[in-house]
């Protein structure tokens, strides 16, 4: 207890100086500012435009040193300065050009993107590889890096925000919008694949709208990219690419490198046109362009103020709507346009109650009921889609559409839209027949009609649908040659005849019968079906076929058939005469008026067979030399087999053609000596 009591004294000495020096703690920092001067007025901006800095300064009012800078720093000018100025940079080495460095003139050009000191006036002197630092410090507002907001300020590089705050972080979005979230732009990307050809030197890529943020564009292969350009006020331009650089196409920086198997090509952005980006057809090989960009989206919703009161007494509704609004022209265009982006979500409309006062006939007070227990709310009505404005490849269609009120006695009458907007107006456009048109296709070339010289082939060449069915609607102007002159490289050892000799059945037979059918098309015409097989194994026979006058119904893409006499023309014929074959190996004897109906003007009948070189002989000699002779067959050319030879004109038969055989020396003739034998008889 007496501890305690010794203790107590104590007690408020120690509180009172922890109150002291809590006080002087607080009453310094309190003061830290106040041994400063007001701060002073802003300087005058570094720079007009482009974004500058302005600095402020203060007075220390202690005798001694004061905490804190006495000078800070904002961002000024923060306007884009007019293509035509340059940049800032670039002009602090330009006014170096008027003094002598080491004795001699120079055109200085910046050097920017220093990575040790971006702060620092580097320049190179113009055609040399001479760099120099001409200041130790560029002008305060001097961008650190070309692709960066963040300036250099009494030569340090300091961060600029895109809200061009000094020491802000906030950024802009892929669409351009500061601190944005993206949702005012779309990524477009895609892949195009050259399909050029002699006809066809050049196409379109791909065209990137007004607007547009970081594109790029990468092309492998030999042919060429190049610009066309549109600006909002109609004005159009191109840019051939000729070489890498960097170019200025209406306004907009281009970045184009040119590579011996690719091209690139960079677009910062934003366009400040339409740019259309086409290939050129530079070599035989395909080519492919891979591109990505950030499109704005242009066309946005904006709701519109309430509509007038359905009553002017006695209480009504009014109603708000949604418009679609171009921010490029800044006009209210069709809502077609807003529909095409799904990002776009159009507002509901808003509803609300107004003019509730009694009206002045009535008596009392007009109680405010749901529209709709008087009659049917207002509603849309449409009229019949129109045809649509192609039969293939895409089109349009287009109806009529009206805010019409039914009344109790059930007449409807037309009335003003904006009663309708409580439900989404039903579209007036839409797209039709959106499947590809009919297109060309070739089939594979035939073999030659000859096996020696010069000859003709033929493919076949349909018109094909986008299902894959021969139909009619391709353009005659365009359709892929049937025939073609082919040459075999083998010498032929007979009379030169009449070149180059006609096809024969039945490459030709088929290649005549798809050039003279007639395909269908919109207007009424013949269509004639395949001939039969001929009614006959051997000798003459006939074929027949069907002939039909159809039409093609273009909104439902079928085939009608209609009477004879809808189609104009002369009617094909349904029958005639074919040639199976000389029977069981007999010569048979034609007349010449029904071989002409067969093969019409093509070629004479005899012409069916033709004498060829069919090996040779066996050498007459085993060795020592000998000779062989070529056989000659008459053949049937299109079966290939041996004919009588009655049927080959004589006079075309090839000479006789000998070669030498069994050159090999034959070996020596072996002799053989035997023993005498005893001789008998007189004179032994």
């Amino acid at each position: 207890m007496e501890c305690c009591r010794r203790a107590t004294p104590g007690t408020p000495l120690l509180f009172l100086a922890f109150l002291l020096l809590s006080s002087r703690t607080a009453r310094s920092e309190e003061d830290r500012d106040g041994l400063w001067d007001a701060w002073g007025p802003w300087s005058e901006c570094s720079r007009t435009c482009g974004g500058g800095a302005s600095y402020s300064l203060r007075r220390c009012l202690s005798s001694k040193s004061c905490e804190g800078r006495n000078i800070r720093y904002r961002t000024c000018s923060n306007v884009d300065c007019p293509p035509e100025a340059g940049d800032f940079r670039a002009q602090q080495c330009s006014a170096h050009n008027d003094v002598k460095h080491h004795g001699q003139f120079y055109e200085w050009l910046p050097v920017s993107n220093d990575p040790d000191n971006p702060c620092s006036l580097k320049c190179q002197a113009k055609g040399t590889a001479l760099v120099v630092e001409l200041a130790p410090k560029v002008l305060d507002g001097t961008r650190c890096y070309t692709e960066s907001l963040d300036m250099c300020i009494s030569g340090l590089c300091q961060i600029v925000g895109c809200d061009h705050q000094l020491g802000s972080t906030v950024k802009e979005d892929n669409c351009g919008v500061c601190n944005g979230d993206g949702s005012s732009c779309r990524l477009v990307r895609g892949q195009y694949k050259s399909q050029l050809s002699a006809t066809k030197l050049d196409d379109t890529v791909v065209a990137i709208p007004y607007g547009s943020r970081h594109v790029r564009l990468v092309l492998k292969g030999p042919d060429h990219l190049y610009l066309e350009t549109k600006t909002l006020q109609g004005a159009k331009g191109e840019n051939s690419l000729s070489s890498t650089g960097t170019f200025l196409v209406d306004n907009s920086s281009v970045d184009f490198q040119k590579f011996p198997d690719k091209e690139i090509l960079r677009m910062a952005g934003p366009l400040t046109a339409d740019f259309i980006v086409k290939i050129r057809n530079s070599g035989p090989a395909d080519s492919t362009v891979q591109f990505i960009f950030y499109q704005p989206i242009i066309h946005r919703w904006r709701e519109t103020d309430f509509f007038p009161c359905s009553a002017t007494c006695g209480g009504g509704y009014q109603l708000t709507s949604a418009e679609c609004y171009d921010l490029r022209s800044n006009r209210v265009v069709a809502d077609q346009y807003c529909h095409y982006y799904p990002e776009n979500i159009k507002p509901k409309p808003k509803l609300q109650e107004c003019n509730l006062d009694p009206c002045p006939a009535s008596d009392g007070y007009k109680q405010i009921m749901p529209y709709d227990l008087y009659h049917p709310l207002p509603r849309w009505e449409a009229t019949p889609w129109t045809a649509c404005s192609s039969s293939c490849g895409g089109g349009v269609q287009s109806r009529a559409v009206s805010c019409v009120e039914e009344d109790i006695q059930g007449h409807v009458t037309s009335v003003e839209e904006w009663k309708c907007m409580y439900t989404p107006k039903m579209p007036i456009v839409q797209p039709c027949n959106i499947f590809d048109c009919p297109k060309w296709l070739a089939q594979e070339w035939s073999p030659c009609t000859v096996t020696c010289g010069q000859g003709l082939r033929y493919r076949v060449v349909l018109c094909i649908d986008h299902r894959g069915m021969h139909t009619g609607g391709c353009s005659p102007k365009t359709k892929p040659h049937i025939k073609e002159e082919c040459v075999i490289p083998t010498p032929c050892y007979k009379p030169k005849e009449k070149l180059p000799v006609e096809a024969k059945l039945p490459w030709y037979k088929q290649a005549q019968e798809l050039e003279e059918g007639a395909a269908v098309s919109e207007e009424p015409s013949f269509i004639p079906e395949a001939w039969s097989a001929c009614t006959v194994t051997c000798g003459m026979g006939t074929q027949v076929r069907i002939v039909r006058c159809q039409v093609l119904l273009s909104f439902s893409q079928s085939v009608a058939d209609l009477p004879v006499d809808e189609c104009e023309g002369p009617k094909p014929a349904s029958q005639r005469a074919c040639y199976a074959g000389p029977c069981n190996g007999e010569v048979p004897e034609f007349n010449p008026e029904e071989t002409g109906g067969f093969f019409g003007d093509l070629q004479d009948f005899d012409e069916l067979y033709d004498w060829e070189y069919e090996g040779f002989t066996k050498c007459s000699e085993s060795c020592g030399g000998g000779v062989q002779e070529a056989v000659v067959s008459c053949l049937n050319k299109q079966t290939r087999e041996p004919a009588d030879e009655n049927l080959c004109v004589a006079s075309r038969r090839p000479p006789q053609l000998l070669k030498s055989c069994s050159l090999d020396p034959c070996p020596a003739r072996s002799r053989v000596v035997s023993v005498w034998t005893a001789c008998k008889g007189f004179g032994c």
